[in-house]
């Protein structure tokens, strides 16, 4: 098979660089259904914009590459170690490529293996195929979205939608309870794949195992058919929207599929991606290890995007690291930020030492970007990045507003929003939360003009090291602000008013 090592290679710097055709189609009737002057339509349009670059750059979509998971049909008498064995290879030099960011960490020691190969990591399931090809399809699924996959086990109460029984109506109201409770965490609008009924362990496998479908697909089970449009219909009427700002669209597509259970357990798994929906197969030559064909690509796909900031305008304020209280002050939400200066990245590793320790440098009236960015050197060994988004920065809420307090920064980047807390902690020291677009990982990096340094390398991994990035009119939308206001309190209340409506048909 002498063509397989390059197969794998490409195959997996286009899972990670190229929408899918059918996903693309998906978005760019999305952005049609928005409103472009809104927060939700501003930030579909930088969404279809950072496609394209991508694409263009051959730039991961999103930073996050996710936990690689690989599904092989392969014929009788196929080598699954030499099979995996290629894999392991085309990931690690995937990785050192910068297409993939080193993802891969030590559940005990929390040391990052550098090139995502360690235990667990890739997923590679095998099965026997019917044909004589081989089939390989391919899934990078984020921290970001796959924090918010869920699993019920019915009869159950769910807040505002009541009894969940064990039938369809039941497991639809599980399906609608984990749209609303994802928000924007999960960078919506985003994509379901559920399973009804197996055990946990298979349930959740078929969940994952149904975002493998066609996104324009019917269901060929008429009564999930019907499941699968009743969810998208009312998804859509809680008004969560890209990000979580609000919006018209909130899913982008349902897939449901059915296991048979034992009499004692009734579970609904749900796998929950998002936009950036990074799925792709091919069919190899057994005998070559060459591409015979491709899945997902039935098109020469068109750009997709606008600049941005040809949208209407909202307030825009131009603002200037490091950052003085009452600039700070006069930001509201809803308001456009676009930040020049040097912004410092930071995530569970650096927020836990802040804790207990100084910064690595000096953080008053700094910017701190919840961001674990693709970085390599180039041929001149100078640190360059190659996707730059934001990471949910609920999980920093246990540290967030001590570390505002103990540092004196003054503004925080993420997705998604952050809690009471770190809501009281900006009211209080003059900070405010700029809510950067999750998965817009080329175009955040387009925004970055050079590395100014690195901190704790070593110790945290890529991800989690401590970048000094200077950037450039990078845009962000203020959803927290000193004032007390906060775009995800209100956003959640509102769906959360609307959740018994969705079950009046």
């Amino acid at each position: 098979m002498h063509d397989l090592d390059a197969s794998l290679l490409n195959f997996i710097i286009e899972a990670s660089t190229n929408m899918p055709s059918d996903i693309r189609r998906v978005i760019a009737r999305w952005r049609e259904r928005e409103d472009a002057s809104t927060l939700s339509g501003r930030a579909v349009g930088i969404i279809s914009k950072n496609i394209d670059m991508a694409r263009n750059q051959r730039a991961p979509i999103c930073q996050d590459t996710g936990m690689l998971t690989f599904w092989v049909q392969a014929p009788r008498g196929t080598d699954q170690r030499y099979l995996t064995a290629a894999i392991h290879e085309a990931v690690a030099t995937a990785t050192r490529m910068g297409a993939l960011r080193p993802n891969s960490v030590d559940s005990i020691t929390g040391k990052n293996a550098g090139f995502n190969i360690g235990p667990g990591t890739p997923v590679i399931h095998y099965e026997q195929a019917e044909s004589d090809t081989i089939e390989i399809m391919l899934l990078l699924k984020g921290g970001g979205c796959e924090n918010q996959n869920a699993q019920y086990s019915l009869p159950c109460e769910l807040p505002e939608l009541g009894r969940a029984d064990r039938d369809l109506d039941g497991v639809y109201k599980c399906l609608i309870h984990a749209v609303h409770q994802a928000q924007g965490h999960g960078c919506s609008a985003g994509f379901l794949g559920a399973c009804i009924g197996s055990d946990r362990a298979e349930g959740y496998a078929e969940a994952k195992r149904q975002l493998l479908r066609d996104a324009e697909d019917i269901n060929p089970d008429p009564r999930l058919a019907d499941l699968e449009q009743r969810v998208m219909e009312h998804a859509d009427a809680l008004g969560i929207g890209a990000m979580g700002f609000g919006g018209r669209v909130t899913l982008l597509g349902c897939k449901i599929g059915a296991l048979n259970r034992i009499p004692a357990s009734f579970f609904v798994s749900i796998a929950y991606n998002c936009w950036a929906y990074r799925r792709i197969g091919v069919r190899l030559d057994p005998a070559s290890g060459a591409i015979a064909e491709w899945m997902f690509r039935d098109e020469a796909p068109a750009n997709l995007g606008d600049d941005p900031s040809r949208l209407p305008e909202r307030s825009v304020k131009r603002i200037t690291t490091p950052l003085d209280e009452a600039t700070v002050r006069s930001l509201r939400v809803g308001d456009l930020a676009l930040v020049t200066g040097v912004v410092h990245t930071g995530r569970d590793g650096l927020h836990k030492r802040l804790m207990t320790e100084a910064p690595p440098v000096p953080l008053t009236g700094g910017l701190i970007y919840h961001c674990g960015p693709v970085v390599i050197k180039d041929a001149d060994g100078q640190w360059l990045v190659r996707s730059a988004g934001p990471t949910t920065s609920i999980r920093e809420e246990p540290y967030q507003a001590e570390v505002l307090r103990r540092t004196g920064a003054r503004a925080v980047a993420g997705k998604g929003g952050m809690g009471a807390k770190t809501l009281a902690a900006l009211q209080e020291v003059g900070g405010v939360y700029l809510n950067a677009i999750g998965g817009a990982a080329a175009y955040y990096a387009s925004t970055v003009t050079g590395v100014e340094g690195v901190d704790l390398l070593e110790e945290l991994g890529v991800p989690e090291a401590m970048w000094h990035l200077r950037v450039v009119d990078f845009p962000a939308i203020v959803t927290m602000d000193a004032a007390g206001n906060s775009l995800h309190a209100e956003v959640l209340q509102r769906s959360r008013e609307r959740l018994p409506e969705t079950l009046s048909s």
